[in-house]
């Protein structure tokens, strides 16, 4: 190795041993600190140097010599430790500082700076274990389940009469959702069952704007008072949910989404003005958020995974015998209770180039605007008239932006391949055939 090189090399292995040896000196552990972990790692550097030298043993009698050093040390301070963190520390410094040698000093960087966070985070990492209850880690150990242990076994291959249902890619759906749901979780569990207006609706509408809706009619129907601070609740729960779906659709079809962002954003834009104005019109109160459940349990991951098969079969069958308008039809039932899976089987088609963006984003925002029509008619049913008129209000005026942004969207041109269409132009489209092509190799007809 060139003189620079190993220089430079050992440079770096100071300075690593130098940020996690600071660490250690703070914590006051007494057995290795800011100047017994850079010779830790200087040693582990210098071991690798020599083995073109002396062969590899060096780097294995070197640790034995490190692990040795800290027994003794253990054994000199007559002291009780508290666990092995500075041992196992120090014995991965020498790793490290070996490593300097043979690989990429930007891993060896990496890896001690995620050592020297994860050491000075003790205490929050140790009240943050002491604070999860059993619900929490089922919660965990199920997403584990569902992410690590249930998606690798399954077969990445196309099934069904229309050969559109892949387990894995069905499965990774569910994974989606899941995550998104269990990361939501994590937020409301740090945020408290009592927490503002605002964080209320956020929560409701990352968690379930549908649940949120139903819970908050059903308090309404027994505290009739609280009918205008619920409105809001559950109009902010539906705006979020928007955009919830939204980046939903992103991550599945990252590269095609610029397609639909527009006319979704001008429909995300005007449920957050409506929800503003109601926000502005209320009184700042406490909301005591419902319960949630726990996120990752399997039996709703199944149910989500079997709707979402349903969904796409229904959409391919639907393209095939109704043409693309058959597709508005499934997005308005599959929409009114559930907009994850409509949004996710219209996502994967666009990013497959199976579906042009601007029939992409009307089937999701019919998907929306009967999720809204379904929430509606819920918060009327089951909160009563006085929450019902305040919710139909917001909600009507976001569904006439929504069927203005379906019917007056203007069209691009007819030979653009993500030309808009509307859900009349496309029904009439698939009911008319195409005249054939002529054939510029058929011989010409004689006169």
């Amino acid at each position: 190795m060139d003189p620079l090189d190993t220089l430079q090399v050992l440079g770096t292995a100071a300075a690593l041993g130098l940020l996690v040896g600071l660490q250690r000196e703070h914590a006051g552990t007494g057995l290795a600190g800011i100047r017994t972990f850079p010779l830790i790692t200087v040693f582990g550097s210098v071991c690798a140097l020599l083995v073109p030298s002396f062969g590899p043993w060096m780097v294995a009698g070197g640790l034995l010599a490190v692990g040795g050093m800290l027994i003794t040390g253990n054994l000199r301070r007559h002291a009780e430790s508290g666990g092995t963190t500075t041992e196992m520390a120090a014995l991965l410094m020498y790793a490290l500082g070996a490593y300097l040698v043979v690989g990429r000093p930007v891993v060896a960087v990496v890896v001690a700076g995620a050592l020297a966070v994860l050491l000075h985070l003790k205490r929050p990492m140790h009240d943050f274990v002491h604070r999860i209850d059993p619900l929490d880690l089922k919660a965990v150990m199920q997403f584990v389940l569902i992410t690590l242990v249930i998606l690798p076994l399954l077969p990445n291959q196309a099934y069904g009469p229309y050969q559109v249902l892949n387990p894995r890619n069905v499965w990774l759906m569910v994974v989606l959702i899941v995550g998104v749901q269990l990361a939501s979780y994590v937020l409301y569990r740090l945020a408290g069952q009592s927490t503002g207006t605002l964080l209320g609706g956020v929560l409701g509408g990352l968690v379930s704007s549908t649940a949120t809706t139903v819970a908050f009619a059903r308090r309404v129907r027994t505290a009739p008072q609280g009918a205008s601070f619920a409105a809001l609740v559950i109009m902010i729960a539906s705006t979020v949910a928007l955009l919830r779906v939204m980046v939903v659709a992103a991550a599945v079809a990252p590269a095609a989404i610029a397609g639909v962002a527009w006319p979704l954003g001008i429909m995300l834009v005007a449920l957050v003005l409506i929800s503003a104005v109601q926000f502005i019109l209320s009184r700042r109160e406490t909301v005591t958020l419902p319960a949630a459940g726990n996120p990752a349990e399997l039996k709703p991951a199944l149910i989500f995974a079997g709707i979402y098969a349903l969904v796409t079969l229904a959409i391919a069958a639907a393209k095939d015998h109704l043409g693309t308008g058959g597709l508005y039809l499934v997005a308005l039932i599959s929409g009114l209770t559930d907009m994850d899976a409509i949004t996710l089987s219209t996502a994967r088609l666009l990013d497959q180039q199976q579906l042009i963006a601007d029939i992409a984003w009307r089937v999701i925002l019919v998907a929306a605007l009967a999720n809204l029509l379904f929430k509606g008619v819920a918060a009327w049913v089951l909160g009563g008239t006085r929450l019902g008129l305040r919710v139909a209000l917001m909600f009507g005026i976001g569904m006439i932006v929504g069927l203005a942004l379906l019917f007056l969207w203007p069209s691009a041109s007819p030979t653009s391949p993500t030309s808009p269409t509307s859900p009349t132009e496309a029904a009439a489209e698939s009911s008319t055939e195409r005249p054939a092509r002529p054939n510029p190799d058929a011989p010409a007809n004689p006169r």
